[in-house]
């Protein structure tokens, strides 16, 4: 039977309160954190994907598959960037301000936690507002490239809605920062290159489907999972190694790890507490329990 939400709150508290007297509190955090902010995650309560994410070998292999991605991000660039933190972004700022969570490890690559008053945030799959050369490794601003997209194809977003009729262009941004646009809407589309080198190969400095994540960036979320009396686990699945390997290493290292998201995660067998809860319910209300006038997170 679920907990009820004071049950829940009570329940998290004692077990971080506890390890905050211990050491620090790491937090882990996946895309259900984002949701409540309009950003959809990948997979369902059931742990089924929804939506198929782009991969890096697909990216890198073709300037078809670049324009795929550029058209489509460009659309829904503007959606993404509007997102605003939600409650729970908020709790976890304020319990980090607290001192109740130290170093917080999100798999999303919106920026969210940061906008929210979060910091020491390490963004373990990059972030979708930065832009980098796969030729010559120049780094850019995405509002600098989306504006030369925009002089590139100034008509790109009437030409869809008239050949589609608004039918096959979704109005549902996905995790990636893009919409899903019929195949035949980008083929006119132009992709920017690099200002350095002139390559059409410039990508989301994130990590696709399938790419791997830098390998100092993983050895410094050791590190603090090493360091840490605690790790608790807010709104992921785990269904990918890139984040599971911490629930692994915390465990194996008799770290208490505390999950709480809707559905099952592939790191149930490794939680010593698991909820199956709402964030928006329980992460405020955990944030006003774990401080003495109750004003984290507000």
């Amino acid at each position: 039977m679920p907990l009820d939400t004071a049950t829940a709150v009570t329940r998290v508290a004692d077990v971080l309160a506890d390890a905050a007297a211990r050491g620090p509190v790491l937090t882990l955090t996946g895309a259900g954190v984002s949701t409540d902010s309009g950003i959809p995650d990948y997979r369902g309560p059931d742990g089924a994907r929804r939506v198929t994410p782009m991969s890096h070998q697909t990216f890198v292999g073709s300037t078809e598959a670049r324009r795929r991605y550029w058209a489509r991000g460009f659309l829904g660039w503007a959606r993404f960037h509007a997102a605003e933190p939600n409650p729970t972004h908020h709790a976890i700022a304020g319990l980090q301000r607290a001192g109740a969570l130290a170093d917080l490890i999100t798999q999303n690559v919106d920026g969210l936690h940061q906008r929210a008053g979060s910091p020491d945030v390490i963004e373990l799959h990059g972030s979708l507002a930065d832009v980098v050369c796969l030729d010559c490794g120049a780094r850019f601003d995405r509002e600098a490239i989306q504006l030369i997209m925009a002089d590139l194809n100034p008509r790109f977003a009437d030409e869809v809605t008239a050949l589609v009729g608004g039918s096959r262009v979704s109005s549902q941004i996905r995790p990636d920062g893009d919409v899903v646009v019929d195949e035949r809407a980008v083929a006119g589309f132009r992709l920017p290159v690099c200002l350095r080198c002139d390559a059409d190969t410039l990508k989301p400095d994130v990590v696709f489907f399938g790419g791997s994540v830098p390998k100092e960036r993983v050895e410094h979320c050791y590190a603090l999972t090493d360091a840490a009396s605690s790790l608790l686990v807010l709104g992921s699945s785990l269904q990918v190694m890139s984040g599971y390997r911490f629930v692994r290493r915390a465990a194996a290292r008799g770290v208490p790890v505390v999950i709480i998201t809707r559905g099952p995660t592939r790191g149930d067998g490794e939680a010593t507490l698991r909820i199956d809860a709402a964030l928006a319910e329980v992460m405020p209300a955990l944030a006003a329990s774990l401080t003495p006038d109750g004003s984290a997170g507000r």
